[in-house]
């Protein structure tokens, strides 16, 4: 199972591949261009100043992430059934309707209701991991994730600040721009993209107990490895919502940083981390494996989180950016290694299960962080630490660290565990299959989503 599902020649692999960074970068690019202007949108449209505005911010951001949790695993299982293609580019003109509704939206609940379309439409990040997979041989699965990582920063550093341009202008032309690149995006795949996966590798038909995200879980708790990643993946999302959610407070209460100096450090941060993914990734997991990598990525995590906690400078605080960047590392290694788990006609299940990780960290925490951060700096708090937040993240890396070097040394090591019955993956593959039919896809990372990419 080391064959990509689709065997295609190395010139057009490598076209598809380019093809899914484009997508991924031009979608990041149309987010992050309404990123500085959204909130001063519902500012404008709730009225009451500030604080109510902060109250619905934290309305939509929730309501986005239930909405990715329920949607992402259905998104991912119609990839299996119907193929990848359609449903990336049902995505991309869903998303430039949905831009469109945003941009003409007159009160905030049809605002709200554009959010909640956004969130559903939003699948070409699942649907492109599972592309990948499809096409990427195992040896170079996580250098592919790492340049759709890539994708990932370089877009957030050209989106916001082209949006912070394009707001000043008018609170509703980042969104027509956004709207005009996911539709550009649309017509780019119409005409370029082919079908990754071939019928006879497609699900029979579409089952929707497996599609919602506890039923997609489940596929992560069959597996040991899928589990372990699993857990592993969850905290690493979970972590990440320190940035999003106390970063801005944290650098204003601590080292005084205005609106200007923020713009500029988010620029660093996605700048570091864009490099890391695009170019180290692909080099050193052929010289030092996928579990190095992966380990070394959340080593330097732990290190960033607990740097930038108890930084009492903002200077100290920067050399945390390079570590955090590194942290990057271990994205790629940790989906590379899930995808070659399951089957391949489920693995836009498994990217949904993933995306759904990254989701339900997203509906609680940005509160746990917002609270910690709080607590920690309140005259009465017992332990007044502002950077307690950051702090908390390393631990739940220092918890993910072992579980990641644990899990993966099960598949870099199969002696360790001989007398394990097959796995329902290994299981479900009759033994008299071609090659090509026992194979498995390649992931790319979301997040963070990964990457965040992931």
């Amino acid at each position: 199972m080391d064959q990509p599902v689709t065997t295609v020649s190395e010139p057009r692999r490598r076209a598809a591949v380019a093809f899914i960074f484009v997508t991924v970068l031009l979608d990041m690019l149309a987010f992050g261009i309404v990123i500085p202007t959204l909130p001063h949108l519902i500012e404008q449209l709730a009225g009451g100043g500030i604080a109510a505005a902060a109250s619905w911010v934290g309305v939509f951001s929730t309501v986005f992430a239930v909405v990715q949790f329920i949607f992402s695993p259905i998104q991912g299982a119609l990839s299996d059934r119907f193929g990848r293609r359609p449903v990336i580019l049902i995505s991309n003109l869903g998303l430039a309707v949905d831009f469109v509704v945003l941009a003409l939206a007159p009160t905030l609940w049809l605002l709200l209701a554009g959010r909640i379309l956004l969130g559903m439409t939003a699948a070409s990040f699942t649907t492109a991991n599972a592309y990948i997979a499809d096409i990427t041989p195992k040896e170079k699965r996580a250098a592919a994730f790492g340049m759709l990582g890539g994708a990932f920063g370089l877009g957030f550093i050209m989106g916001p600040g082209l949006g912070g341009v394009l707001g000043e202008i008018s609170l509703r032309l980042p969104f027509w721009v956004a709207a005009g690149l996911a539709l550009c995006n649309f017509l780019y795949g119409l005409f370029v993209l082919p079908e990754s996966l071939p019928k006879e590798h497609r699900t029979a038909r579409f089952e929707l107990h497996s599609a919602h995200p506890f039923g997609a879980l489940k596929l992560l708790r069959r597996d040991p490895v899928l589990l372990g990643l699993g857990t592993v993946m969850f905290l690493v999302y979970l972590a990440h919502y320190v940035l999003q959610t106390t970063f801005v407070l944290y650098a204003d209460y601590r080292y005084g940083w205005g609106t200007r100096a923020v713009g500029l450090v988010l620029m660093l941060v996605g700048a570091c981390d864009g490099s890391v993914q695009a170019f180290l990734t692909g080099r050193l997991t052929p010289r030092w494996g996928e579990r190095r990598v992966l380990v070394a990525g959340m080593l330097c995590g732990i290190g960033a989180f607990l740097l930038m906690g108890l930084a009492d400078v903002g200077w100290v605080f920067l050399l945390g950016i390079p570590l955090m960047a590194l942290w990057g590392l271990s994205g790629p290694p940790i989906q590379a290694i899930m995808t070659q788990q399951v089957d391949p006609t489920e693995q836009g299940r498994l990217q949904g299960a993933i995306t759904s990780l990254g989701s339900f960290a997203g509906i609680f925490g940005p509160t746990l962080f917002a609270q910690i951060f709080s607590f920690s700096i309140l005259p009465t708090s017992p332990l007044h630490l502002p950077g307690l937040a950051f702090v908390v993240a390393a631990a739940l890396l220092v918890i993910g660290t072992v579980i990641a070097a644990r899990t993966a040394r099960r598949v870099t090591d199969p002696s360790l565990t001989p007398h394990e019955e097959p796995t329902p993956c290994a299981a479900s593959v009759p033994h008299d299959l071609s090659p090509v039919a026992a194979t498995h896809p390649v992931d790319i990372d979301p997040v963070h989503s990964s990457e965040p990419s992931s």
